[in-house]
């Protein structure tokens, strides 16, 4: 499975940025797929994630300002993050696996993308 990530850059705070992630190879549109994120100096963390069936989860601190999505004909997951601050600067990776658990660990991985927020 590969996933190509698209749509980073530089945004002022309070601004909007959407995300891409599209997957190719030997992938399904039943397998889970989501976002991580890793800021400078700290670990890698969960950011969302969507099913097969549309159900979404999400980290407590993106909920109401970031949205998830998939389109299950192109094999492609989104990110639409509005109202970004300064903590939402991070490389984003998209990430996917047939199956979601908590503490999800995907088998997937994209190359990450760069979201940056200025003040």
């Amino acid at each position: 499975v590969q996933l190509q990530a698209s749509g980073g850059g530089l945004v002022q705070a309070g601004g909007s940025l959407r995300l891409s992630c599209a997957a190719s190879g030997r992938t399904s549109n039943r397998y889970a797929m989501g976002w991580f994120r890793q800021a400078p100096g700290k670990e890698r963390e969960f950011v969302a994630a969507v099913l097969w069936n549309k159900y979404v989860y999400y980290i407590d601190s993106v909920k109401g300002r970031f949205t998830i999505s998939r389109d299950n004909n192109l094999n492609t997951v989104y990110l639409q993050m509005n109202s970004l601050t300064r903590e939402d600067t991070a490389v984003y990776y998209c990430a996917a696996d047939p199956a979601y658990r908590s503490s999800w660990y995907p088998n997937y991985w994209g190359q990450g993308t760069q979201v940056t927020v200025s003040s």
